[in-house]
C-alpha cells in the first residue's frame, strides 16, 4: 500500500463518527414511517417463494458492518477519503429516500430459528423490520465497499475478497430479508454513488452547463425521451418489465451528457477504459453502441492511411491492435473502452454525433503531433467517420498541410471516402483556418510540424 497522507486517519475518525448515528437515525426513521402506514405493498415474484433460509448466511450478512467501520482505515489520500464517505452518504440519503416515497415490506414470515444463528437473527430484529426494501441499502453499501476493498486487493486476498463480497449480496435472499427487485435496484443505487463520487476527477454535477448547441439539445431529448418510454413501460408492465429501468437510466444519463455535463458522464481514463461505475450503470447503451460500431464497420473495418504513418480507423479491439503495425493511438471515442497493447496512447473523450469544439480540435491537433513520432499513428473513435476525421482533419489545417478546411476534407477522403463531415464540423475547421491564417499575418508562431 502507498503511504497514507498526514492526517487521513484524524478525518477518517470523523467521517465515521458522523455517519454511524445518521445510519441508524436515518434507517430506524423510515422503518418507523412504514410501520405506521396500511397501505405498504410488497413487489414480489412467484418463483421467490421457493427460496430456501440458510441460517447461517446471516454471518456474511453481518460482516458488512464490520467491513463497513474497517473501510475507513483503507484511503490513504485525503480526496479518496472524502470520496469514500461521500458515496456512503449519497447511498443513504437515496435509499432511504425510496423508502419514505415508496415503502415495500418483505411478505414472508421467518419461522424461529435457535442456537448462535437465531440469536444473530433476534439481535437484526431488535433493529430492522421487514420495511426498507427497494433498493437494498444492504446491497448499495456492498458496491460502494466492494470497490473501495478491491482497490488494494491482490492475488488470493483478491479471489477471496470476491467471494465473500458475493455472499453478503446472496445473503440478503437466503436469510429471507429482502425480495429479489430489492437487489438490482440496490446495486443500482451502489453504482450511482461511486459514479457520483470518482476518485480520479470531481463530481461530474459539477461541471453542468447547458448546452447551447442545437445538436446536442436534440440528442439530449431524444435520448431523455427513450429513458422516458423505457421506464413508463416498466412500470406498467411490472414483472420482468421492471429490468427496463436499467436502460431507462442508461439513456437518461446519457441525455444528461448532451444536455448539460458532456464526455465527463463517461469518466474515460487516461488508460481508456471507463470507470467500472459507468460500465456497469451504461452497460445497456454501451453494448448497444460497440454493437452499432461493428455493424456499420462490419464490411471494412480496417483503417486507411491518411498520409505515410499516419491512420484512420475505427476503436480496433485488443486482438485486433496485437496484429496492427500501430506504435501509437489517439482514441477520440468518449463511450467505448480500449485497451492498448504496448502502444503509446492518449484520448480525447468526445461525444458522438456532435461537433467538436475548436479548443479540442486544437487538442487533437497537439495529441498527434505529440505521438506522430512514436511511430504509425491510428487516429480512431467508435467508427472512424466523423469526430477522428474532424481532429485528423484540423491536424492537417494547423499544421499547414491543408489550405483550407475543404483541402483538409479532400486529403482525408482520398484515403476513406465514407468520412462524414457536416456544417457544424465544417464551420469549425474553417474557424481554425481562419484563427491560423490571423496569426501567421500577425506576425504569430503558427501550428506548423
Amino acid at each position: 500500500m502507498p503511504p497514507r497522507d498526514p492526517g487521513v486517519l484524524g478525518r477518517a475518525l470523523c467521517w465515521l463518527l458522523g455517519l454511524a448515528p445518521f445510519f441508524f437515525l436515518s434507517y430506524g426513521f423510515a422503518n418507523w414511517y412504514a410501520s405506521t402506514r396500511g397501505d405498504v405493498g410488497s413487489l414480489v415474484y412467484d418463483w421467490e417463494r421457493q427460496m430456501p433460509l440458510w441460517p447461517w448466511t446471516i454471518l456474511p450478512y453481518w460482516s458488512i458492518d464490520l467491513l463497513y467501520g474497517l473501510s475507513f482505515l483503507l484511503p490513504r489520500t485525503r480526496r479518496e477519503l472524502d470520496a469514500h464517505g461521500l458515496r456512503l452518504l449519497s447511498a443513504q440519503v437515496l435509499s432511504v429516500a425510496c423508502f419514505l416515497l415508496f415503502p415495500l415490506r418483505y411478505s414472508v414470515a421467518r419461522p424461529p430459528l435457535d442456537g448462535p444463528f437465531g440469536a444473530l437473527f433476534d439481535l437484526l430484529m431488535g433493529f430492522d423490520k421487514p420495511f426498507n426494501q427497494a433498493p437494498s441499502l444492504h446491497i448499495a453499501l456492498l458496491m460502494i465497499l466492494w470497490v473501495a476493498y478491491g482497490r488494494y486487493a491482490r492475488g488470493a486476498w483478491r479471489w477471496l475478497l470476491h467471494g465473500w463480497f458475493a455472499l453478503i449480496g446472496l445473503s440478503v435472499l437466503t436469510t429471507w430479508q429482502h425480495h429479489f427487485i430489492d437487489v438490482p435496484t440496490g446495486a443500482l443505487a451502489g453504482w450511482l454513488c461511486v459514479w457520483l463520487w470518482p476518485q480520479d476527477r470531481r463530481c461530474p454535477l459539477f461541471g453542468a452547463r447547458l448546452s447551447a448547441d442545437r445538436q446536442r439539445q436534440k440528442l439530449a431529448a431524444c435520448y431523455g425521451l427513450g429513458a422516458a418510454l423505457l421506464a413508463l413501460l416498466a412500470f406498467a408492465g411490472g414483472g420482468v418489465a421492471l429490468w427496463l429501468c436499467w436502460p431507462a437510466l442508461a439513456l437518461a444519463l446519457v441525455a444528461l451528457a448532451y444536455l448539460a455535463l458532456g464526455a465527463d458522464v463517461f469518466q474515460k481514463r487516461g488508460d481508456g477504459r471507463l470507470g467500472i461505475a459507468v460500465r456497469w450503470l451504461l452497460a445497456p447503451y454501451l453494448g448497444a453502441a460497440w454493437l452499432n460500431a461493428r455493424l456499420w464497420t462490419w464490411r471494412r473495418p480496417q483503417p486507411d492511411e491518411i498520409l505515410p504513418g499516419l491512420w484512420l480507423g475505427r476503436l480496433p479491439s485488443a486482438a485486433e491492435l496485437q496484429r496492427s503495425p500501430f506504435k501509437a493511438l489517439l482514441d477520440v471515442s468518449a463511450e467505448l473502452s480500449c485497451r492498448s497493447q504496448g502502444q503509446a496512447y492518449r484520448t480525447l473523450p468526445l461525444l458522438d454525433l456532435v461537433a467538436p469544439t475548436a479548443q479540442q480540435c486544437r487538442e487533437g491537433a497537439r495529441l498527434i503531433d505529440e505521438l506522430l513520432p512514436r511511430g504509425p499513428l491510428l487516429v480512431c473513435c467508435a467508427l472512424g467517420y466523423s469526430r477522428s476525421a474532424s481532429v485528423l482533419a484540423a491536424w492537417l489545417l494547423l499544421s499547414g498541410r491543408a489550405a483550407d478546411a475543404d483541402a483538409a476534407l479532400a486529403v482525408v477522403r482520398r484515403a476513406r471516402p465514407r468520412v462524414v463531415l457536416g456544417a457544424a464540423q465544417r464551420r469549425v475547421l474553417s474557424a481554425l483556418a481562419g484563427e491560423r491564417d490571423a496569426a501567421r499575418q500577425g506576425g504569430g508562431v503558427g501550428h506548423v510540424c
